[in-house]
């Protein structure tokens, strides 16, 4: 009998040796169950009841939350329960399509409820084949860099959320320490976390304002650092490594502790309107988070472009092999072609080339008489914009989240809505009618880019743990049409029931910063093309000096609340793995900090969850005189508390 591992093998997180091969846990000489009545169906209610459950939360409290996490303890628990076999490869299929709710929300909630912002009128079929034809095209794009991102560089990517994840798939086959561990600091990060968000018994976040001399430094001077306290960013913090959390944050130092500064002294008594918004406040006037929002957040998008586009030309040989191999397949037809072993066997590249030509084909059928666009003309102009910008920024957010486990979504689709808009302008497409295609055309984008994103984490599970691609890939489409259906009815009742503008109207803060966006752009308004100018610079100028420019524009993006306690996870993990003179011992210690942190990152996942549906519902336990009044001044005990915590208990192991 195959014994049960339940902790990855020693080399899954590095580089291999010359010659060295990563064995998953399940060989690839034998069958397993893996997409069965079970896993299908368990699979795609997870995709209903989470689909529905992101997208109340993160248009009515404005919180979106990440569900593969919570969908794997789910079918660990599920399949433990009913004693099934085969449950590790099933718990994968059942996470790899219910995963697909999380990915399917951020795409749609992030841009289509902006129509309803902007007072336009849509479909129910128009919003789903949006999200569905988007989803369907993130796949697609993705499946041919699967091998050069899960194994050809093996070890060279964190994959921070994947790590987590598959540390609780594995840990469920079995009991042992790691499963103790992974329990026993999930309860901590998980009631950690819930404490904070329900609560309020400390901030989530804490900054250099707390003091009176930092309140007037960011007042004069807009300098200002700021860290968030969560255990879950903290435990990411730790897998991401030093290396990368290191260049994230220097991002984000060069954005706030210069370029911000370096606008108020330069600029400080000037109003700026890059945007022709009808800004009135000048630079001085703003807080150092308003100049990061309207201006420095830009330089950020801008360079993650530039990265992306240098990473496609750098990533120029896996194309080429990628298109080689499916004229190939295509020549080779009716002949006999060598099966590659299971775990390397993904769906045909002949059928992935005619899936995005038909793709391309109904989207193009869509925007051209689904009352999209006026004539062919602009359906063509809106199809390029949807196939080239979703081919290009696919590998960017593959990218993104194989480093740092964030997806810069909504900074790519902001630049899809400003390129969309302003070629929609000079084609003859303005008013609302303009904004309500340009906000279809960048739902699909997003949606692509969403689903890309996430489906690349599921992937690499596959491979570290030893599933069938090709079945993960085949079930993604059909996970990806039950969500799309699920968010946009939700999203469809939602609106009748609160609606998105007046009283009482629903968050919904991504779509809101869309529709601020978009609604100048068609009404004869600019971008801010210096600061993406100054963006793209900065990419180039890293990419000459071998610095990772993605990872450092993420940086100039994401804010310096999340990007701090990555910069700090980091030196944890540096320090526990460097301590002792014997490798084995440092080897040992690292994977129980890995442990740890996964279950930081799980707990705090699965709590976030509760919290915001307490909220959802109006519980309200928040100890809203406490918090204003101590709970940033003590935030920072609790998190070196938890840091101590992760350090100590790490350092305890000797020998795996």
């Amino acid at each position: 009998m195959e014994e049960k591992r339940t902790s990855l093998p020693e080399n899954a997180q590095r580089e291999l040796h010359p010659g060295e091969k990563y064995e998953p846990l399940l060989s690839a000489d034998k069958k397993y169950s893996e997409v069965t009545p079970y896993s299908v169906s368990i699979g795609l209610l997870m995709v209903i009841i989470f689909s529905a459950a992101a997208a109340y939360l993160g248009l009515r409290v404005g919180q979106v939350f990440e569900a593969a996490i919570p969908i794997a303890i789910i079918a660990v628990g599920l399949t433990s329960a009913l004693h099934k076999n085969d449950g590790l490869s099933q718990n994968v299929i059942i996470q790899s399509i219910g995963g697909c709710s999380g990915a399917v929300v951020a795409g749609a909630i992030f841009t289509l409820p902006a129509i309803y912002i902007l007072g336009v009128n849509v479909s129910f079929a128009q919003m789903f084949l949006s999200s569905m034809l988007g989803g369907v095209l993130g796949i697609l794009f993705l499946i041919p860099f699967r091998k050069y991102f899960v194994k050809d560089m093996h070890g060279k990517y964190p994959f921070p959320e994947a790590t987590a994840t598959t540390q609780i798939l594995v840990s469920g086959e079995g009991g042992g320490k790691s499963a103790k561990t992974l329990l026993v600091s999930g309860a901590i990060g998980g009631i950690y976390d819930f404490v904070v968000g329900t609560f309020g018994t400390w901030a989530d976040t804490v900054s250099t304002t707390v003091i009176g001399l930092g309140q007037v430094v960011a007042d004069k001077a807009k300098l200002m650092l700021k860290l968030n306290t969560g255990a879950a960013v903290l435990g990411l913090g730790y897998i991401v490594g030093l290396k990368y959390a290191f260049v994230i944050c220097c991002g984000s130092f060069l954005v706030w502790l210069i370029i911000i500064p370096l606008m108020n002294m330069i600029w400080g008594g000037q109003v700026i309107d890059l945007m022709h918004t009808g800004v009135t406040t000048t630079i001085g006037g703003m807080s150092p988070d308003q100049i990061f929002r309207d201006y420095a957040r830009h330089i950020g998008i801008g360079g993650i472009a530039t990265a992306g586009i240098i990473g496609i030309v750098k990533s120029f040989g896996v194309i080429k092999s990628a298109v080689k191999l499916a004229v190939g397949e295509f020549s080779k037809k009716g002949s006999k072609v060598e099966e590659p072993e299971r775990t390397q066997q993904d769906i045909p590249m002949r059928n992935i080339v005619f899936g995005i030509v038909i793709a391309l084909l109904v989207i193009f059928a869509f925007f051209a008489f689904g009352g999209v666009v006026n004539n062919i003309w602009q359906a063509l102009v809106g199809l390029l914009v949807v196939a080239v910008i979703s081919f290009l920024f696919t590998t960017v957010a593959a990218n993104a989240i194989a480093i740092v486990g964030t997806n810069p979504v909504s900074g790519m689709t902001l630049m899809t809505l400003i390129i969309a808009s302003i070629i929609l302008v000079a084609v003859g497409l303005k008013g609302n009618a303009g904004m309500a295609a340009a906000l279809i055309i960048g739902g699909v984008v997003c949606t692509a880019l969403s689903v890309a994103g996430s489906f690349i984490t599921d992937l690499k599970i596959g491979y570290w743990i030893g599933t069938t691609p090709r079945k993960q890939e085949s079930w993604k489409f059909v996970g990806v049409i039950v969500a799309a259906a699920t968010v946009c009815g939700v999203m469809l009742v939602l609106n009748k029931t609160y609606g998105f503008v007046g009283d009482n109207a629903l968050v919904a803060p991504q779509a809101n910063a869309m529709a601020a966006v978009i609604q100048p752009l068609m009404n004869g308004g600019g971008a801010p093309w210096l600061l993406y100018g100054i963006g793209a610079t900065i990419a180039i100028l890293l990419t000459i000096f071998k610095v990772p420019a993605l990872a450092f524009a993420l940086g100039m993006f994401i804010p310096i609340d999340l990007n701090l306690p990555l910069l700090i996870g980091g030196a944890i993990s540096w320090y526990v793995s460097t301590r002792s003179k014997d490798k084995a011992v440092n080897d040992a210690r690292q994977n129980k900090g890995t442990l740890i942190a996964s279950g930081f990152i799980a707990g705090g996942a699965l709590m976030g969850v509760a919290s915001a549906l307490l909220k959802f519902f109006n519980v309200d336990w928040f100890l809203t005189t406490w918090h204003d009044a101590y709970g940033e001044a003590i935030a920072i005990i609790p998190f070196i508390g938890i840091a101590l915590f992760m350090i100590l208990s790490s350092m305890k192991t000797e020998k795996n």
